[in-house]
């Protein structure tokens, strides 16, 4: 990043920060029910603006009018967004004594950890989330006496002797509700004002962003920014920022922290860093997806396949939490035909073009390192490149996350499947790049088989800060009280998948990992099999084809709940 180029934005960007530096201690000091308001009129101006910000997200996706993939812009957007206002103002009205813990069930894990479920808490999330659930696995030594004076110990401060800072979160480029979202942590969690420097892939959003978050920014809380990487420089050196917050490659962060090219590599040897100021980040990685052998199903090697595709293909490939490496079981006489449904299934999807900039180059550079590449075909879009892998290949497959429309297999042996499992997550920590997300996928058979409590001391060894059980960790990123970062652990000069975590609504200060149960079969098989879990095709799903539908109708749903809404809802769902 260039900071003595001439930076023709320099006027406007020393008055958003002077605007912030004089309001930070005011912002800091803000009373609960004046926050809380705040977010109440958040709520309306999202709903106002979220028709267009869709339309305009679709239209720069490449994205036809009425395509089943708008509901991702839905769900990932404006919906994401009031669902953080809600769970905020959930936090923030049971404030005094830490009141909104006490309806959280608490339980001990087999690993000793203390586990907060965080989803459902209430019917709604009952009846749209059914079957699926979500715990926050606290560090361990925190217990359910303790765990209060580990949870919003921001305000544990009275509100007049707070004093107020300046964050600069750097956006990502990929997902519209990533910067409001990490913003809203910056402000509400941690009492600091924000100026937010927009990507410039998606800063077509600052427009919708700045009239959603209008309370804000007339607060003097907020300024949104956009430039590309002399800006980002700027800011970053600029003496009235305090803190960073960036969501982006590692590579990214090491130039900000350290500095670029041969200077940066000498600061990181030495320990010197460029910048001193406090830096979190969420920076991807390579995530993996588990395939534990068990008694399948024809109906669930289908269902299984349209979930995988979804952990690659959502948002056609650019989620950092994009499954990158399947591991699978090399023995099991279901292993071809698990891939033979994934390739029909991409192969039936509406085609949608690789938007972000650089994927085509990526995603030849990923198929070269390989011998055996190959292009699962999706029609008019660009094939998925597959690439088996194995101990004695290129480390680029195991090193070096994607993000593009590119998948690497790698199959481990054993008809055993804790065995199996076990050296598969030994992989998955010793081999794989960063630790932000890993999903398995595994037969409630199975995990009978192996032991509840000892299936859940293996997850418990799995070094991610999401994990997904019949899920998808993307989940993790969409419930917003889900902590949402990598496994604790990296510093400055190893950063892997990043420090700290972001969203957290419930203002956990020490998590450790989330853990997201999902139903094995969708409704209504789950109800022939004795599950009482009513979740049709998930709407996230990619091959959900009512999904843009059902997305608009759960935004609306999110702002004005209403239970006559619900039947429309579930409807679509059904037909999805």
């Amino acid at each position: 990043m260039n900071t003595h180029a001439p930076i023709p934005e320099i006027a406007a960007l020393e008055s958003a920060l002077a605007d912030l530096a004089g309001a930070k201690d005011d912002w800091a000091q803000s009373p609960d029910a004046a926050r809380i308001a705040v977010l109440r009129e958040i709520r309306d101006h999202v709903m106002q603006v979220a028709e267009g910000w869709v339309d305009t997200a679709g239209r720069h996706k490449g994205l036809p009018a009425g395509s089943r993939y708008l509901g991702e812009e839905w769900t990932s957007g404006p919906y994401a967004l009031l669902t953080a206002c809600d769970a905020l103002i959930r936090t923030l009205s049971a404030m005094p004594g830490k009141a909104f813990l006490t309806p959280l069930r608490k339980r001990q894990t087999a690993t000793g950890q203390l586990a907060v479920r965080v989803l459902p808490q209430d019917l709604r999330e009952r009846v749209l989330f059914s079957g699926v659930t979500a715990e926050v696995w606290m560090e361990p030594g925190i217990t359910v006496d303790t765990l209060p004076d580990h949870t919003a110990t921001a305000y544990d401060t009275p509100a007049d002797g707070r004093r107020g800072k300046v964050a600069l979160v750097l956006g990502a480029g990929n997902i519209a509700s990533i910067a409001p979202l990490d913003v809203f942590h910056k402000l509400f969690n941690e009492h600091q004002v924000v100026i937010l420097k927009m990507n410039p892939v998606n800063d077509y959003l600052t427009e919708y962003l700045e009239a959603a978050l209008r309370p804000l920014i007339r607060l003097n809380a907020l300024r949104i920014v956009k430039g590309g990487g002399d800006v980002g420089g700027y800011l970053c050196n600029h003496p009235l920022v305090d803190e960073i917050h960036i969501t982006g490659a590692a590579a990214t962060h090491d130039v900000i922290v350290w500095g670029p090219g041969p200077e940066g590599i000498a600061n990181k040897a030495a320990g010197t860093p460029r910048i001193t100021k406090r830096v979190t980040s969420e920076l991807g990685a390579v995530c993996p997806t588990i395939v534990v052998p068990g008694p399948w199903t024809a109906a669930d090697l289908r269902f299984q396949a349209e979930h995988i595709a979804t952990q690659k293909l959502h948002n056609s490939g650019f989620n950092c939490i994009a499954c990158q490496m399947l591991i699978l079981p090399k023995d099991w006489s279901l292993t071809e035909a698990l891939m033979g449904q994934v390739r029909e299934v991409m192969r039936a999807l509406p085609p949608r073009p690789a938007y972000y900039p650089g994927a085509e180059a990526r995603m030849s550079g990923f198929a070269a390192h390989g011998t055996q590449a190959e292009r699962f075909d999706r029609g008019a879009a660009p094939a998925c490149v597959v690439v088996p892998v194995d101990a004695s290949s290129d480390p680029s497959f195991t090193q070096t996350e994607v993000f593009a429309p590119a998948l690497s297999t790698h199959e481990i042996g054993g008809t055993d499947p804790a065995d199996y499992l076990l050296r598969a997550i030994r992989h998955a920590n010793e081999a794989l790049h960063g630790t932000l997300g890993a999903n398995i996928l595994i037969h409630p058979d199975t995990i009978q088989q192996i032991g509840r409590r000892r299936f859940e001391e293996m997850v418990g060894g799995l070094r991610y800060g999401a994990i997904a059980i019949n899920a998808w960790t993307g989940l993790a990123f969409l419930i917003a009280a889900c902590p949402w970062g990598a496994f604790p652990g990296h510093r400055l000069d190893d950063v892997g998948s990043g420090i700290g975590f972001a969203h957290n609504s419930v203002m956990f200060d020490r998590p450790e990992r989330t853990v997201i149960t999902g139903p094995w079969r969708p409704f209504p098989r789950s109800i022939l099999h004795g599950r009482p879990d009513f979740l049709p095709r998930p709407p996230w799903f990619v091959t959900n084809r009512r999904q843009h539908v059902i997305g608009r109708l759960l935004t609306s749903f999110q702002h004005r709940p209403r239970w006559f809404k619900l039947p429309r809802i579930l409807l679509n769902a059904l037909r999805g």
